[in-house]
């Protein structure tokens, strides 16, 4: 396997927390975001979108971090990273779609390059535009999970899945931008006890081979 991915993009991030947490060995290929490597045409021939990850795997090419941890999850279903019954499933899965549908794309780095580069938005506005969509996605999660008996030492239960993958990345990539987060204590509670796991140790950002 082959993941093409930046060692700061959230996406990739919950990819390589997948892989890790299924014991999955991968060739690790940087793609350089900030210097515009994902649209190079040589990246783009392998990605249309010029987003990463990219993961490719069996002779195909899988896009999108979600598809790409479903697919690992069916391949190689152990440990499982989505619950037993459909319900426990759907509360896994909606809790994952808001950080990867609603919060992240909001302050992908596209976006706030956008922001700044097209819009001519200084600094301070655009941070201030990060942070205000942020806080109101982690503000409804918050209260979602602390509310919800099926909440224990991670977002579901007390085995890592789907939802845990997506919030550690985003509670990351939060605080690079310097949101306050001591509003959310359940968060918090769960993103400690998941980067204390090896698999999320290993795969942190400033664990791989292309930090900066």
């Amino acid at each position: 396997m082959k993941l093409h991915n930046y060692f700061r993009s959230s996406a990739a991030y919950r990819v390589r927390i997948a892989l890790a947490l299924k014991g999955l060995a991968y060739e690790y290929v940087p793609v350089h975001l900030p210097r515009g490597e994902q649209r190079l045409p040589g990246y783009t021939a392998l990605n249309p979108q010029g987003l990463v990850p990219a993961l490719i795997t069996e002779g195909v090419t899988i896009t999108q971090s979600l598809a790409i941890i479903e697919y690992l999850d069916e391949r190689h279903p152990a440990p499982p990273l989505l619950p037993a019954t459909a319900q426990a499933r759907a509360r896994v899965r909606a809790i994952a779609l808001a950080i990867a549908c609603d919060i992240h794309p909001l302050n992908n780095l596209r976006v706030l390059q956008y922001l700044t580069k097209v819009l001519a938005v200084g600094d301070d506005a655009k941070n201030a535009w990060y942070r205000h969509w942020v806080q109101i996605g982690l503000a409804a999660l918050e209260t979602q999970l602390c509310a919800d008996p099926a909440t224990g030492q991670f977002c579901h239960g007390d085995a890592p899945s789907l939802a845990d993958v997506c919030l550690v990345p985003q509670i990351a990539n939060a605080r690079r931008y310097d949101v306050p987060l001591d509003a959310y204590p359940t968060l918090l509670r769960i993103d400690a006890h998941c980067r204390a796991q090896p698999a999320f140790a290993t795969a942190a950002p400033d664990r791989q081979p292309d930090a900066a």
